[in-house]
């Protein structure tokens, strides 16, 4: 194998990868009990998923033509740091609107310090 479909063999495990990710991801949107935990199968791992899916992306782009998109790249940094602020906005506002959680929940941490009105 040369060093060029090395790199392609990756750029494929990391697509794959990412895609895997995309799939376990779903089944916690759909199979977790409330808002939260939602929010978070629906931030952390669907934002791995993508910049697992985009990182192959642009690997194999670089590897097979040598050529670098700007556009992967701030679609990246993007979904980086957009994605988990958006969450969290999300489990904020549903705290705050008192959307009830889970009986499996314990104590929350802003619970003591934080009104909502």
């Amino acid at each position: 194998m040369t060093e060029k479909e090395i790199v392609e063999l990756i750029a494929a495990f990391m697509v794959l990868l990412g895609s895997i990710t995309a799939i376990i991801s779903a089944i916690g949107i759909v199979s977790l009990p409330d808002v939260y935990t939602r929010s978070h199968a629906g931030t952390k791992s669907s934002t791995l998923a993508v910049l697992l899916t985009l990182t192959g992306v642009f690997i194999y782009f670089w590897s097979s033509g040598h050529y670098i998109s700007i556009r992967l790249v701030l679609g990246i940094v993007f979904l980086f740091l957009t994605a988990p602020v958006a969450g969290h906005l999300i489990c904020r506002a549903a705290y705050n609107s008192e959307v009830k959680m889970t009986n499996k929940t314990g104590e929350t941490v802003l619970q003591n310090n934080h009104d909502p009105k």
